[in-house]
């Protein structure tokens, strides 16, 4: 199939414009390359910026303990912060320890 002259006008006159195209493809892929750079270089100056964790330093200073378990530590430390009319009072009221574990279902 052969190319006929009015073929080759319509072609030469769009050839300006392919052009343009694909020259601005190319700015384009430079412009989001640069771009991209850009976000880089913020994002590595926020992360020098900020604050870092401490990291986990294995047996350290909670290595040393005298002992006793965490929990025997807590509850220690919760009875010397109440108050002796706190005792009094828990001793006056009669505990379960079945309280609120069943519950009663009639027919």
């Amino acid at each position: 199939m052969a190319i006929s002259p009015i073929d080759l006008q319509t072609l030469f006159s769009q050839v300006d414009k392919i052009g343009k195209q694909e020259n601005a493809q190319r700015q384009g892929a430079a412009i989001q390359q640069s771009l991209q750079q850009i976000h880089n270089q913020l994002q590595t100056e926020e992360r020098i910026q900020e604050v870092n964790e401490a990291q986990n330093t294995g047996e350290g200073a909670e290595a040393v303990t005298d002992g006793r378990p965490r929990q025997r530590e807590d509850e220690d430390r919760q009875k010397k912060e109440e108050e002796p009319g706190e005792e009094e009072a828990k001793k006056d009221k009669i505990s379960d320890p079945d309280l609120g574990r069943n519950i009663d279902v009639l027919l």
